[in-house]
């Protein structure tokens, strides 16, 4: 089955300038035509070392180092889409990356199953290779697992145009390194992503919000308490003294831990966990940066002066500081850091500062390693990820 496919259908050619947008087009005979003039965009554009823009359905292009678009040209499959193949009863999908994320998941309701990293779409343009690319997962993650658990396999086209196949359709392949994870979160550095396999959950029977009043400090000891026990819970958030969970399974164990947790059910819990997952929730209706900390669940309250939004039973720690003051990046990091974490500047990037937390001098190394064997000229996505890179 292919979702929003047509027999014949234009777009522009392989790159577009920014600054000046190519006229140009031809008539696609074949999802093969696009790949053939994908291929031949990155070989020219190595030929040349000039800077490609990967680029999906434009949904996140908030997120990253931001990329010197005068002198960077944009590359995307957008019009590569479809559906390759789908066995629901297998629970794999294999679709190529420029289908919408909206049709996917419609498409996986029909037969009662969903993307279980419950992945943010952050705009209606939002595609799959763009989903994995960046590596994002939603409130579920902490529960069924992060969007790397869920890629089974890729196909992508590396900085010299070299058509690559990695990984397949089930979750056991030993058969050398696991590039698939690699590239998932790599943003667009390493490759173009041109078809992805993935392993896709049963939607849960029954689905249950609750929400209960208590201190920070009192909600994350709750939540790491309840993860070591076998409760139904397939989502936390505290934010504004009030925790809130989802409870996700057969109705009569959704029941139960209702019974034995407590709380007020809420209405409209779809709506909620939406919101989160989307970033419309007030807590993100802000102009000011938002980090993204990544700290043990059990880490006491992080004492930073503004707003926080706790997820992932206390793992994952949105911070915005207050409305009449702001704060340097070293602090935000500094403060992470000491608890052993890492913070990421998400949102609204202000500051002249990288976007993801500097790793180690060892670690770049690796990073530069891995990139020129994948990206030998540097011509993807420079600096996306790592300034250095």
């Amino acid at each position: 089955m292919y979702i929003g496919m047509k027999k014949s259908f234009q777009i522009c050619l392989g790159f577009e300038q920014l600054a000046e947008p190519t006229e140009t087009s031809f008539i696609i005979k074949s999802m093969k035509d696009i790949i053939d003039q994908c291929t031949n965009t990155i070989r020219v554009a190595a030929k040349h070392k000039t800077p490609l823009r990967i680029r999906g359905g434009g949904s996140k292009d908030f997120y990253g180092n931001n990329i010197n678009e005068n002198s960077s040209d944009i590359l995307g499959v957008t019009s590569y889409t479809g559906i390759v193949d789908y066995d629901p009863t297998e629970l794999v999908m294999t679709a190529r990356t420029g289908t919408p994320l909206a049709n996917l998941e419609a498409e996986l309701r029909m037969h009662n199953q969903m993307l279980g990293f419950e992945p943010p779409h952050f705009g209606p343009g939002a595609t799959l290779g763009g989903c994995v690319a960046s590596g994002l997962s939603g409130p579920r993650r902490a529960f069924v697992g992060a969007i790397r658990d869920f890629v089974l396999g890729v196909r992508m086209l590396d900085g010299k145009g070299n058509d690559l196949h990695f990984g397949g359709q089930v979750m056991k392949n030993v058969a050398g390194y696991d590039i698939s994870r690699l590239m998932t979160g790599s943003m667009g550095t390493l490759g173009l992503l041109l078809e992805i396999s993935l392993k896709v959950l049963p939607l849960p029977p029954i689905e249950l919000t609750l929400r209960m009043q208590m201190e920070e400090a009192t909600a994350i000891e709750k939540m790491n308490q309840w993860a070591g026990k076998p409760l139904p819970i397939s989502a936390t958030c505290f934010y504004d003294n009030k925790l809130t969970l989802r409870l996700s399974g057969a109705e009569s164990a959704v029941r139960a831990a209702y019974t034995k947790l407590g709380g007020e059910e809420i209405s409209d819990g779809l709506g909620f966990w939406d919101s989160i997952r989307e970033q419309t929730h007030t807590f993100f209706r802000s102009d000011k940066s938002l980090w993204r900390l990544s700290v043990k669940s059990s880490i006491p309250p992080l004492q930073l002066p503004g707003q926080q939004l706790i997820e992932w039973g206390g793992a994952l720690r949105w911070f915005i500081c207050g409305e009449n003051m702001d704060i340097d990046a070293n602090t935000v990091r500094s403060a992470t850091s000491s608890v052993g974490g890492n913070a990421t500047l998400f949102r609204n990037n202000k500051q002249s500062v990288s976007v993801f937390h500097p790793p180690g001098s060892e670690m770049i190394e690796i990073y530069r390693r891995i990139k020129e064997k994948f990206d030998p000229v540097g011509i993807l996505n420079p600096s996306r990820m790592y300034r250095e890179l």
